[in-house]
């Protein structure tokens, strides 16, 4: 896959969320000499698509006047290790040693560090061979450690020779091998000490991929620093038994299972000392950390929205998009729409397996946005791409340029559709509520996970976009009691609330996501490792963890297909919901739309009562669909002839329109389907899927 060059103008923000009086900090790099400037618009569409009504975004001006700032390079440095608080000294002496557990996962093209101090360090070289170095001079052994593969690493120096050892831990084999050097040194030793990595000029070079655990350093028989990665866990330190604690940079996975596992626990918390591993990458990368530009504090009278800081210089430019929330429990409109900024993150710079250079032409003629994520893995790729030794990439952060969470982003540039998905897809709705002058406030995922229900009362109704698929306890709490509450819920979208994850509690920017048993997967967490090091609570799907979808909305995630939508025939004679249908002649809805070409499309939700659905359920409508263009979940599938709903895969392969009271006076009402709101702006507004909405909203708010 090619590699483009940096774009030479990006930015992120520090929140993607702020209230009035809240500020927001702009990061930005430019690469040129000149000033770039900066202006505030209203995101009203981020589709670029023509045939459509293209990105709509309004002059935001009044609310932060157009400035420029001077432009400045600011670099990021991928790569996790942990570097000591305090630096480590020793006078010359008669004996340095120094060690670890390693269970390494890659050979590649630069040396990766175990431990260095100063100018001692022993690495695994570009062959795979350790390697002990003592400033200039180096000692390459014929020792190799077997990639994943458990194996101790001890290097005794004195002042005239080097013996490196290497032993295995693998169960049933215990061999050990020994390589002596032949070294002469001034054996004083200080800095500070790097796990993973080493540092040059202050700044972490040869970057280590794999697990490490317990290293440490001992002068003169007597040990001056060893860590101890069994504690506290969830945090950004690890622990020493001697010497200075180490400061985890660029949020390595912890709570990874160590030499000792012997699947007698898989759950870090009850024994943690079978935890004692940390996994380190050399292209670990979330928070880039840079200095703020400039900063925008949220007027008092600046309507709830999504906004986007515009960013030009030189030719360039870069498009931040954040969003402008109320105050709790100061509603300005009936309607809240909840924004799911944890999804976006999660699948922030998603480099797609199908992605080709031949996608350029469509964004270039369309004037979409012009990068994509597979041409620049190194700001860091999303929880559903691999590091470079394979590993599926756990964590996510927007505090980096996320090429996807830009208006005019095509996740897909071959369909003959939009192609849109996430931020932009969910701006159909956005753009519709514009065009049926329906007010609206926003809330974001993390406004839930922090305030829960309190975010969110007070509206008539609150409805989700396209795909809301991550969540945490909190979010799924807020919502379920603000529906148990009396209020309106409505979930426009399918594969929702779906994946459990956990936030950092020393970074709230920072997410976490183990793919454990079940679901659709872009990578399976290894056996032992399903719990997340963040909370420790079981990873996975909420569906494992006993609060499947169909208890929240009444339907649940059952099949997946390409990028196609079918649409959906009326099921539904009741009289009594005939208001649902109010103004529509047609009993088939949807046989169009910008996402997939229909309004069942993608990723289809469907009843299940034994996951949930309550029985009061009404069935108002369910897809047509093509049953050689989907496949059942995996968790769905039992065997090659047997499935959980047991009926036909046929007839699971659907996505059901739902509606229920709920005991309080609350509701839900429920599509089934991620490309249902990519109908909404069909024929300028004005078709059935349009009006049926219309006709649910609209009862929702006239309470």
């Amino acid at each position: 896959m090619r590699q483009d060059p940096n774009p030479p103008l990006l930015g992120y923000v520090d929140r993607l969320e702020a209230r009035a009086g809240e500020s927001v900090n702009f990061k930005v790099s430019s690469a040129s000499s000149l000033p770039y400037a900066a202006r505030l618009t209203r995101s009203i569409s981020a589709d670029p698509n023509p045939a459509g009504q293209g990105i709509v975004e309004q002059d935001a001006s009044e609310y932060f006047a157009p400035a420029t700032f001077p432009s400045i390079h600011q670099p990021f440095y991928p790569g996790s290790y942990g570097v000591g608080l305090a630096r480590v000294s020793a006078a010359a002496h008669d004996e340095i040693s120094l060690g670890a557990v390693i269970y390494p996962t890659l050979v590649c093209d630069h040396e990766q560090t175990v431990l260095s101090v100063g100018h001692l360090s022993v690495s695994l070289s570009t062959s795979g061979l350790l390697v002990l170095r003592f400033g200039e001079r180096e000692i390459i052994s014929n020792l190799q450690p077997v990639l994943r593969k458990w194996s101790k690493v001890r290097v005794r120096i004195t002042s005239n020779e080097a013996i490196v050892q290497l032993t295995s831990l693998e169960r049933g084999d215990q061999q050990s091998s020994q390589y002596e050097g032949t070294l002469t040194a001034d054996l004083s030793v200080s800095g500070f000490p790097v796990i993973a990595a080493r540092l040059e000029n202050d700044k972490a070079i040869d970057h280590f991929n794999g697990k490490i655990e317990a290293p440490w350093l001992s002068v003169d028989g007597k040990t001056v620093a060893a860590w101890d990665f069994s504690k506290e866990i969830p945090t950004t330190k690890a622990i020493a038994s001697a010497g200075p604690d180490l400061k985890l940079v660029n949020y390595p996975a912890r709570a990874m299972t160590s030499s000792a596992w012997d699947a007698s626990e898989m759950n870090w918390t009850h024994k943690p000392e079978h935890y004692a591993a940390i996994h380190f990458h050399d292209d670990d990368i979330y928070d880039f950390e840079w200095d703020t530009d400039f900063t925008f504090t949220i007027p008092e009278d600046m309507p709830s929205g999504i906004y986007v800081m515009r960013l030009s210089c030189d030719g360039s430019e870069d498009a931040i998009p954040f969003f402008v929330t109320r105050p709790r429990g100061k509603p300005n409109a009936k309607l809240c729409v909840l924004v799911s900024t944890f999804t976006y993150t999660i699948y922030g710079n998603h480099a797609r397996p199908d992605y080709a250079p031949e996608w350029q032409d469509r964004m270039d003629a369309w004037g979409a946005y012009p990068h994509n994520p597979a041409n620049h893995r190194s700001y860091g790729l999303s929880t559903y791409n691999y590091h470079s030794d394979g590993a599926g990439i756990c964590h996510a952060s927007h505090h980096r340029p996320l090429f996807n969470l830009r208006p005019g982003f095509l996740t897909f540039g071959t369909t003959p559709c939009s192609g849109l998905r996430h931020f932009q897809a969910d701006s159909h709705l956005i753009s519709w509520l514009h065009a049926k002058g329906i007010e609206y406030d926003i809330v974001t995922d993390q406004d839930l996970h922090r305030d829960g229900v309190s975010a969110i009362q007070g509206y008539e109704a609150v409805t989700t976009g396209s795909h809301p698929e991550y969540h945490t306890a909190q979010t799924l709490n807020a919502l379920q009691d603000y529906r148990d509450g009396g209020g309106h819920l409505l979930y426009l979208g399918a594969n929702g609330f779906y994946w459990r994850i956990a936030v950092h509690n020393e970074n709230d920017s920072i997410l976490e996501i183990r793919r454990a048993e079940d679901g659709i997967r872009a990578w399976a967490a290894e056996p032992g490792e399903y719990y997340n090091a963040f909370d420790g609570g079981y990873g996975g799907l909420w569906r494992r963890n006993a609060r499947p979808p169909q208890e929240l909305v009444g339907i649940g995630f059952a099949a997946q297909g390409e990028f196609v939508g079918d649409p959906y025939k009326r099921v539904c004679t009741d009289p009594e919901f005939e208001w649902v249908f109010d103004g529509i002649k047609d009993d088939i809805l949807g046989d169009f739309g910008y996402s997939g070409g229909g309004a069942a499309g993608f990723e289809l939700d469907h009843i299940d009562y034994r996951l949930g659905t309550p029985e009061n359920a009404v069935l108002l409508a369910r897809s047509i669909t093509r049953d050689d263009e989907f496949m059942l979940v995996p968790e769905e599938q039992l065997t090659h002839l047997t499935n959980l709903t047991g009926g036909t895969e046929k007839d699971a392969l659907r996505s059901d329109i739902v509606h229920f009271d709920v005991p309080g006076g609350g509701s839900v009402f429920a599509v089934g389907s991620i490309t249902f709101c990519g109908c909404l702006p069909w024929n300028n507004f004005d078709n059935n899927v349009s009006q049926l909405l219309e006709n649910v909203l609209r009862n929702k708010l006239s309470g």
